[in-house]
């Protein structure tokens, strides 16, 4: 591409999450990985499909979470690396081993945004993310904020960012996990454990990607996912709670 990825390398370490539904707090280890300074522009993106970016530094958005890991892949192909996802259908197998670009893992965003920060955010709110506060209509070209300690830029704010998980499969069913916050969003929502989901063919207007590099040894778990977790969380004993409208996989 002729805008490159820029990749930070992420130090091993360990992340705590929350399960707000089965209300559970649990410490994830993770190993070392790379992610991207920046969230995909419409430049990159422009330049994967051969035309011009109308605004070539913002978020590209509008990416529905089944393009963005197609997106992954193009990437890969481009740089001559191995795919991370092969597809049967609407069904994505993420191939732990492969050093291709991917979505980074629910616990490896946390990790990356948090840069060894414990609060709600990794500084003070208005220097480190474009928020409703911000009165900005669009999302805002990227690194016009405070990066956080990693060195990384508007992991809070500007757009939500897509991740490898699933939402609560249990409930929401093939949805999958976004990040972050956007330019929309008031500041209760813009923090670093908040947790939104969508189908994985939903896009919009405050929906981005972030890219994330590393492979693994093929474990149970890896880099705090894992398939038979997903299945098991996604069992649902007795009567459905009320409002729940639990989708089928």
């Amino acid at each position: 591409m002729d805008d490159d990825i820029e990749l930070v390398r992420i130090p091993a370490g360990s992340v705590s999450l929350h399960d707000a539904r089965q209300r559970r707090r649990y410490s994830v280890e993770l190993e070392s990985f790379e992610i991207a300074r920046f969230a995909v522009t419409e430049a990159q993106l422009a330049s994967m499909l051969g035309i011009t970016a109308e605004h070539p530094r913002r978020p590209a958005v509008d990416l529905s979470w089944q393009r963005a890991v197609r997106l992954c892949n193009a990437v890969s192909e481009w740089e001559g690396l191995d795919s991370a996802y092969t597809f049967d259908g609407e069904v994505v197998t993420w191939h732990v081993d492969s050093d291709g670009y991917r979505l980074p893992t629910e616990a490896e965003w946390e990790y990356a945004c948090r840069a060894g920060s414990t609060g709600p955010h990794y500084g003070l709110l208005s220097d480190v993310a474009w928020t409703a506060a911000d009165g900005v209509r669009t999302p805002q070209d990227v690194g016009g904020k405070m990066p956080n300690l990693f060195g990384l830029f508007d992991t809070l704010g500007n757009v939500w960012e897509w991740c490898w998980d699933l939402l609560d499969p249990a409930r929401y069913g093939e949805y999958r996990v976004f990040r972050g916050g956007g330019f929309e969003d008031d500041h209760w929502s813009v923090r670093a454990s908040v947790r939104r989901g969508g189908a994985p063919r939903m896009h919009h207007s405050d929906l981005g990607i972030r890219l994330a590099r590393g492979g693994f040894d093929p474990a149970p778990e890896v880099q705090g996912w894992s398939e038979a977790a997903d299945r098991e969380r996604a069992m649902i004993d007795g009567p459905l709670p009320s409002g729940w409208t639990p989708r089928g996989r």
